[in-house]
């Protein structure tokens, strides 16, 4: 009403007023730069204060947002990497009865929720308050948070409005922008001795969900169901409402542009097993999935290798005492027990099976082969229907693994080469940019869709169902790729009434085992050192698994100084005695 002047475009008077508090032209809807000029009493006693600019809460009022936190983001994405987990067959209680626990445990450790805030947290963050605003502090404020839960319909978190109107304003006070309350104080404290969140601690928290109800799904499948795309992993924060805002700071958090490690997640979540002070695990029993006996069974199907050779890996498992439910079953916090890698421990038995059955020097199986060869030739009629099965040749069993085994790594290699990174839902790392990348985002979308047409390229095609298998080998095809029925009888030989191998000789991939804490691994694994078959079987396994090599070579090491002890310790004994 005091503001009379003409519209400069369309000479009208009929002035309104935007939310910034500037005057717009309700007829021609033309913004001025004039601003509305406010009296405050409240604020200091005969003073004129002037509307600039809108604050941070009203900003996220219009834009249709609202207050969340880190911890609220992390939850959301748990939400949905459980309910995955479920769709693939995973037992419904896990979500609320195990995962559940593990993430309030979690937020009690580490003091996010369920317990007082400590004053040294709360005077510093109110500090930092009073340094830019007129707050006051209270060293005994109540927590952010008070219930917290996976479910559905506890989904939201209660947080204490005066701590969190606190927490506004210190983001609001600093220049780096971030759409969550506490987004960037969540990057500056240090969190080190409180294991801090991060997405690949996201799936720590699954896996260790999955040990303790003791679910058949390893850890090397959980990281390809990842990949694969039938766990919410990567871009998982387009899935958040819209009313939780993400930008700034946020990306650095939920934003992740690489694929998980194997050893990460595996020692994050012993990490968070000895944080949270769990108890003992679920026994790792014979009758369960996780056993070595039967894990081994799994990847000699996968591998496409004999029924037989289970007879030896459970002689192998037993022998060396891997298989026993002290060693398996978890412990949190106990130092003195290994930490088992149930899926790289098999495929690391079968090695050890196949060393001391064909040796794999890059001499002897070539013998073997060419051996069984000829029987299987001369004796065609007697190996199909006398000894169950023709005579196992590693060299044609090399030859047809090998050529799936290269088209199936070209099919993996494609299509991350192929990945597109970026999410369908645009990001940007201040309000600023925006609008620039909204618009930018819009115009390769177009751009895409054009050069679509006009290609012709196909649509991707649907992601196909998970499988735990990966290579699949079917007994009646008639070409013989299949070596599931295959006799070994061509390279045993029967001794005191046991089977043993004709061959007595073996040779150690080390003598010395290293220390795994000083430089993380218990034996240097280079390619050049190992002969070509050994390199080949550890490379079919670390496809398998999606590790690096050198990871089952180290359970290889550990296995034979296992089996071997006796003799090793005789050696040294011997080499010492030489030295004085």
């Amino acid at each position: 009403r005091d503001f009379n002047e003409r519209c400069a475009q369309c000479s009208e008077v009929n002035w309104g007023l935007t939310d910034g508090g500037r005057f717009y032209c309700r007829s021609c809807h033309n913004v001025t730069e004039r601003t509305r000029e406010v009296v405050n009493t409240d604020f200091i006693t005969n003073s004129r204060v002037q509307s600039i600019s809108k604050g941070l809460k009203k900003q996220e009022k219009t834009d249709g947002g609202c207050e969340w936190y880190i911890c609220e983001g992390f939850q959301l994405v748990l939400k949905k990497q459980v309910e995955a987990l479920e769709a693939l067959g995973v037992c419904p209680q896990m979500k609320d009865e195990i995962l559940c626990n593990f993430w309030r445990c979690y937020l009690q450790k580490s003091k996010q929720a369920y317990c007082k805030r400590p004053a040294g947290e709360t005077v510093k963050a109110l500090s930092v308050c009073e340094s830019s605003t007129d707050v006051d502090s209270d060293p005994e404020r109540p927590s952010l948070l008070h219930l917290l839960s996976l479910s559905e319909s506890e989904g939201d978190l209660q947080t204490d409005c005066s701590f969190a109107s606190s927490l506004s304003k210190v983001s609001e006070s600093t220049s780096v922008y971030s759409g969550s309350v506490d987004g960037s104080l969540y990057l500056m404290k240090n969190q080190k001795e409180k294991l801090r969140m991060t997405m690949p601690m996201t799936l720590s928290f699954c896996y260790m969900a999955l040990l303790w109800v003791r679910e058949p799904i390893t850890l090397s499948e959980l990281l390809r169901f990842v990949v694969e795309g039938h766990i919410p992993y990567l871009n998982v924060f387009q899935h958040f409402p819209e009313k939780m805002k993400l930008c700034g700071l946020d990306l650095k958090i939920f934003c992740v542009e690489s694929w998980p490690v194997y050893e990460e997640v595996f020692n994050k979540m012993h990490e968070l097993a000895a944080f949270l002070d769990l108890p003992r695990f679920p026994d790792i029993t014979e009758n369960c999935f996780l056993h070595p006996d039967m894990l081994c069974m799994k990847y000699l199907m996968e591998a496409n290798l004999p029924d037989e050779l289970h007879n030896w890996t459970c002689r192998v498992v037993k022998k060396i005492g891997i298989g026993e439910v002290d060693f398996l079953t978890l412990m949190p916090g106990n130092k003195s027990t290994r930490k088992v890698k149930y899926d790289v421990l098999a495929a690391a038995v079968i090695v050890v099976v196949l060393k001391l059955l064909f040796l794999l020097d890059d001499h002897y199986e070539w013998l073997l082969s060419e051996f069984a060869e000829e029987r299987n030739k001369n004796n065609t009629e007697v190996c199909m229907f006398y000894s169950g099965g023709p005579y196992f040749e590693f060299k044609k069993w090399y030859e047809v693994v090998k050529h799936s085994l290269d088209v199936e790594q070209k099919k993996l290699d494609e299509e991350r080469a192929k990945y597109l990174w970026r999410c369908e839902k645009p990001l940007f790392y201040s309000v600023k940019n925006k609008s620039k990348v909204l618009k930018r985002r819009q115009m390769v979308v177009n751009l895409q869709n054009q050069f679509g047409k006009l290609s012709g390229s196909v649509q991707r095609a649907e992601k196909p169902n998970p499988s735990s298998f990966q290579l699949r080998w079917s007994e009646e095809n008639t070409d013989g790729s299949c070596f599931h029925g295959h006799s070994l009888k061509g390279i045993l030989q029967e001794k005191y009434g046991l089977l043993t191998a004709m061959n007595p000789d073996y040779w150690l991939c080390t003598v010395k085992l290293c220390n795994e804490k000083l430089c993380g691994h218990l034996a240097h694994y280079r390619e050049v050192e190992f002969p070509q078959s050994y390199h080949f079987v550890l490379g079919l396994f670390s496809f398998l698994l999606r590790i690096q090599p050198s990871y089952i070579h180290d359970e290889v090491c550990m296995i034979e100084h296992k089996l071997f002890n006796k003799k090793l310790c005789k050696k040294l004994k011997y080499n010492t005695v030489l030295r004085k």
